[in-house]
């Protein structure tokens, strides 16, 4: 069996494998099944061909050394684990161009070379930049808020205020004016303190429907001021909790959510329930929240302007 360089997470340029190891080896590799070829000038290992940081590699090896990972992909490099991975973005001078191919997302705009930043040893724009690009462009905004509640969860809370005054002036010098609107509501919603992707669509839906917004990770404390539960969402005023059954954590845990439940009626809260299906359909939580809060408010949000 051939042995392989360490490449770049599993990606070779052709040339260079062929350099270090063989025309013939690299061949023999091929049709052996240890490579495969990403395209005419760049292979990957086998094992590692759905690995997105070898994807990204081979993106940046075949678009040349100016090109940049951006968007979802930069997110995701940055720890934002609810960025897509079904595709690699990449970022291009508009004096280059590239051919389209399946799993690969192309954007073409001029960028500082000081937002370039290399994590993992892949160069990718820094996390606000991409997090902004993700708020502005992105057509799943339940995503993107995910992505900038996550970078924002990432920080110690005493810098959360800063990271998102420096997205607010990423959103409001983008060269590309569309999208802005969207971006500023989508970070007016970030906070940082939803727990999982679940929560931030939650949320989102709820805003976009014109209810009044609740407050994330609510506290409910006794009469010494000591904590007792912390709610994912509520409305301290009407005393109206809303918690997220996500499976992974409430599976099992049937009778201490109800024993939680009757406790928080107890001292006065209303809590209402949801799941994945009222994310897929909210009717039921609609109806419920207009029980309780009153009917939503009737306003759009013109996102294209």
């Amino acid at each position: 069996m051939i042995e392989l360089p360490p490449g770049l997470h599993g990606a070779y340029p052709r040339t260079r494998l062929h350099d270090h190891i063989g025309r013939q080896a690299v061949s023999r590799a091929i049709r052996d099944g240890h490579l495969v070829n990403y395209c005419r000038t760049v292979v990957i290992q086998r094992e590692r061909m759905m690995s997105l940081h070898t994807r990204a590699a081979a993106a940046l090896l075949m678009a040349g050394p100016d090109a940049v990972l951006t968007d979802h992909t930069a997110a995701w490099l940055h720890g934002c684990t609810a960025a897509e991975t079904n595709r690699v973005h990449i970022l291009l001078d508009y004096d280059r161009r590239l051919r389209p191919r399946p799993g690969l997302a192309v954007h073409y705009h001029q960028y500082d070379p000081a937002d370039v930043v290399e994590v993992d040893g892949l160069r990718c724009m820094m996390l606000d930049y991409a997090i902004a690009d993700l708020l502005c462009r992105s057509r799943r905004r339940s995503t993107a808020l995910a992505c900038a509640d996550q970078a924002l969860g990432a920080l110690p809370p005493q810098e959360r205020a800063a990271f998102k005054a420096d997205l607010t002036v990423r959103i409001a010098t983008r060269r590309d004016h569309r999208g802005r609107r969207q971006g500023v509501f989508l970070l007016d919603l970030a906070t940082g303190l939803p727990e999982s992707p679940a929560e931030s669509t939650l949320l989102l839906t709820i805003a976009e429907a014109g209810f009044p917004l609740p407050e994330p990770q609510h506290p409910v404390r006794d009469l010494d001021g000591r904590e007792l539960w912390r709610l994912d969402f509520a409305w301290p005023d009407a005393r109206v909790a809303l918690e997220y059954d996500g499976y992974a954590a409430h599976v099992d845990k049937a009778e201490a959510d109800q024993a939680r439940d009757e406790d928080l009626r107890r001292r006065g809260w209303k809590v209402l329930r949801a799941d994945a299906s009222d994310l897929r359909n909210p009717a039921r939580l609609f109806r419920q929240l207009s029980v309780e809060l009153g009917g939503p408010e009737r306003r759009t949000h013109a996102f294209w302007v």
